[in-house]
């Protein structure tokens, strides 16, 4: 398992130089996701049909997914009266540490634990940080495979497209 977190962290230093935007994906059916949150309750992403969905693939020691956190707090409050949740998926890190990042980086959207990274490869994860905002309908629409600043009124547009859909 250490073999597959180390080159993650060669590829989340790479993601950090290359200029990141979320873009359009051609439309597939979303892996699944059942993980437990940090307070052990079992998130299921296939009980969220009817909200949009952003699902962000981080750790703690990736520089880019810290730096990112704060911007993604204020997109899930921009977005709290709305069908949106965000999810941040904990990949390879046991629970003290990710609760010792969240004690200084506080979050205002679950956080779920995936320590033996069993998701990475059905949601097509290869660097840190990786998002994808599943519709409605339970498909992938937009990713994004590096950091940005969520909280931009391009990010609001096309999260608002996905959720003006039926």
């Amino acid at each position: 398992m250490k073999s597959w977190l180390g080159a993650l962290a060669l590829m989340c230093m790479a993601a950090h130089v290359q200029a990141a935007e979320l873009k359009t994906l051609p439309p597939r059916p979303a892996a699944a996701l059942a993980l437990p949150d940090m307070t052990g309750q079992t998130v299921h992403l296939d009980q969220m049909k009817g909200q949009v969905v952003l699902v962000n693939f981080w750790a703690t020691w990736c520089p880019p997914c810290r730096k990112e956190m704060p911007s993604m707090s204020r997109l899930a409050t921009h977005f709290s009266q709305r069908p949106f949740t965000l999810l941040g998926v904990n990949t390879g890190e046991s629970p003290q540490e990710v609760r010792a990042f969240l004690d200084k980086v506080p979050v205002n959207f679950p956080i779920l634990l995936d320590p033996e990274g069993s998701t990475l490869k059905p949601w097509r994860v290869f660097a840190f940080p990786t998002s994808y905002v599943v519709d409605k309908q339970g498909q992938v629409r937009l990713g994004l495979f590096g950091s940005i600043e969520w909280d931009t009124p391009e990010t609001y547009a096309k999260i608002e497209a996905l959720l003006a859909e039926p």
